[in-house]
């Protein structure tokens, strides 16, 4: 049978060929084993760990392993790590242990040679023998912070220039800590005093987030039940933030663009009392399914799906108000998407800026006279965010910075009241992940051809 540090190497040897997700990889690959709670925790914590700390761990392997250790055979690199790992960072895990499964792999996986050269890398490297501080000194300081904290030279460089030493460090230390699952309380059908006066859910470690209805907490499974029952949702509260903005009253005509999986759709629906009508649109049909049948859990009945390409659809009505959420790099989100850090690049935001500027400008055209336009990203990049908005109020003189604050919660409002956006920080509110918001509205009439 597969053991959980077999699984944690076939995920990261998938990862190096396959485009979809660790987590994706994770859940596929756990499905089809026997393994229990415990070992299922430990491939996991193995697998997110590895991601977190490649460069570093990377850094560290090359003081004693006697060849370019590029060159190696991915699987010799991902087996290497993972022992390295262990070592470092598993307290509970005594050093020959992870010395001897790493050992054991290698031998199923390289042969006998192989492995005795995993045994003699390994046991070479212990807490003691490894002194991060002393070798980076001679560094210059974007290097030093890239492998400290296990980041990619070129987004330390650039958050050290956007944001300074201090905020970048909270920013890399803060990517490198297990997140906090955040939890959104079905307003539809109960109340949070309501839901935590159920002794099963108050016992829970869980803690306030300064946003009404969201709740924080590192223990999932003990409310997965009631997310299975439509109790709550899984939603990180900055998430909600662009919907707090948008502010719908019900009986609005809401566009939700780029809205898969549909989290900020759900609760549109929410803070909208299921009352008026919501269009959620995708390029993927099977994403926009987990919508319908979220929304479904929810007891939401105003959320219509349609599978197209944000840029080119036309809605049947005029949408009062639309939700731009933009395909970004995701740098708000790389503590919980492990890999991500590893598989962005300069050119990948320069791609993604174009795509935005052009899902902007297709939503102008879709707004009539005083409609609401929120863009969203999940991207702390000045590019992806106020500089993009800069951009197009350039092009699109009929619309400007519409300020609502009565709807955002105290935390968020100094800062706001003037430009009508949210930038969230990593690290800046416990709990909270990265992202942006801007809140616009059109104050011209429109010539895109709706009735009036």
């Amino acid at each position: 049978m597969i053991t959980a540090r077999e699984l944690a190497l076939n995920v990261l040897k998938a990862l190096e060929t396959d485009n979809k997700k660790s987590d994706q990889l994770l859940h596929r690959m756990l499905h089809h084993t026997a393994l229990n709670r415990i070992d299922r925790a430990l491939a996991t914590g193995l697998v997110n760990g590895v991601l977190r700390y490649r460069l570093q761990l990377d850094f560290i392997i090359t003081r004693f392993y006697h060849h370019k250790l590029e060159k190696a055979a991915p699987v010799m690199r991902n087996i290497l790590r993972l022992g390295v790992y262990q070592i470092l960072f598993f307290d509970k895990v005594p050093d020959w242990a992870a010395v001897n499964e790493c050992v054991k792999l290698a031998r199923k996986y390289k042969g006998e040679r192989m492995s005795k050269l995993v045994n003699g890398v390994l046991r070479k490297i212990t807490p003691e023998s490894v002194t991060l501080e002393e070798w980076l000194k001679d560094k210059n300081p974007v290097e030093q912070l890239a492998v400290k904290y296990s980041h990619p030279q070129w987004l330390v460089e650039r958050w050290l220039d956007n944001y300074g030493k201090k905020l970048t460090e909270e920013i890399l230390s803060y990517n490198n800590q297990s997140p906090l699952f955040g939890f959104r309380i079905n307003r539809l059908r109960t109340s949070i005093r309501e839901f935590f006066s159920d002794p099963i859910f108050e016992a829970v470690p869980h803690q306030k987030c300064g946003i009404e209805d969201f709740f924080l907490s590192k223990d999932f499974n003990s409310f997965e039940p009631a997310v299975t029952e439509g109790l709550c949702t899984v939603q990180n509260p900055t998430q909600a933030l662009a919907c707090l903005l948008l502010n719908p009253a019900p009986g609005t005509r809401v566009l939700d663009f780029c809205a898969a999986p549909g989290g900020k759709s759900t609760f549109l629906a929410e803070l909208m009392q299921n009352s008026g009508e919501i269009t959620a649109v995708d390029l993927y049909e099977q994403k926009l399914l987990k919508t319908v049948s979220h929304s479904h859990a929810l007891g939401i009945t105003i959320i219509n799906t349609a599978a197209a390409d944000a840029r080119t659809y036309k809605a049947e009505k005029q949408p009062d108000i639309i939700l731009l959420d933009v395909p970004c790099t995701g740098t708000g989100v790389l503590g919980r998407r492990t890999e991500l850090r590893w598989k962005l690049s300069p050119a990948t935001l320069q791609e993604l800026q174009v795509l935005q500027a052009e899902l902007l400008d297709h939503s102008a055209e879709l707004l009539g006279e005083g409609g609401i336009l929120v863009y969203a990203t999940c991207s702390i990049e000045p590019e992806e965010n106020d500089l993009q908005i800069k951009a197009f109020l350039k092009r699109h003189p009929d619309f400007a910075f519409d300020p609502e604050s009565n709807s955002i919660p105290e935390l968020f409002r100094q800062g706001q009241e003037s430009s009508g956006a949210i930038l969230t920080l990593p690290g800046r509110h416990p709990g909270f992940d990265g992202g942006f918001c801007q809140r616009l509205r059109k104050t011209k009439k429109s010539t895109n051809g709706y009735a009036p």
